[in-house]
């Protein structure tokens, strides 16, 4: 019973720790030209044609719309 629950608090450890590590920083190029950086990987609304993303910068939560995306890029910390 005891190492059951050592095995699964490992388990659950790791899972968190690969979980964690695989957030990294974004840059979404716009067709204006600007370059936004994002905290973490920005998630697509294919209903909405939204992207929303947490801004670096400001730490805000936004929103551009797919068509004013040139790219997205992930970046190297």
């Amino acid at each position: 019973m005891r190492t059951k629950l050592l095995v699964t608090s490992t388990l659950a450890a790791v899972a968190l720790l690969f979980v964690s590590g695989c957030s990294s920083n974004q840059s979404i190029k716009t067709t204006d030209g600007k370059t936004i950086v994002t905290d973490g990987k920005p998630q697509v609304d294919d209903d909405t044609g939204l992207v929303s993303y947490k801004n670096a910068e400001s730490g805000r939560t936004e929103q551009i719309n797919r068509d004013q995306v040139q790219s997205m890029n992930e970046l190297d910390n």
